[in-house]
């Protein structure tokens, strides 16, 4: 029930209308998948560098149809949650704030992004990198 909520939200605060412009312009195939996301195969356009990304209820990728299932797609999955969380456009602010952060913590975009970490950095075939300031250094 929750993915219906989530999907009208996303509409209403333009997120996957943004997301399906986005994926018109990668010249991706979008198509309808389960829990109220769209997947669109095919994105063409080389930014942002990630196997996979959500914009809405709109999960882009490069890679051919059948790559978007199981822990990844649960990843992507909670990521159009923080899109209906975060009230929509917000999002794009607030991520790009929290990569920052990220790499402040420990030179890597995911590990200390607290939108990665909530979705579950492991199902996104991302590494848990420690702080910087917690690394052995030898003497």
């Amino acid at each position: 029930m929750w993915h219906r909520a989530r999907q009208v939200i996303n509409y209403v605060n333009l997120s996957t209308p943004l997301g399906l412009l986005i994926a018109l312009m990668g010249g991706a195939r979008p198509r309808r998948g389960e829990r109220g996301l769209i997947l669109a195969h095919g994105y063409r356009i080389p930014f942002p560098v990630a196997g996979a990304f959500t914009v809405g209820n709109v999960i882009l990728t490069r890679h051919d149809e059948g790559y978007l299932t199981g822990r990844l797609l649960d990843h992507e999955s909670r990521h159009a949650t923080q899109w209906a969380a975060c009230v929509g456009l917000p999002m794009l602010v607030l991520y790009v704030l929290a990569v920052g952060l990220s790499y402040a913590v420990c030179g890597d975009h995911a590990s200390w992004n607290p939108f990665e970490r909530l979705a579950d950095l492991e199902d996104g075939g991302y590494a848990r990198q420690s702080a910087r300031w917690r690394r052995s250094r030898p003497l």
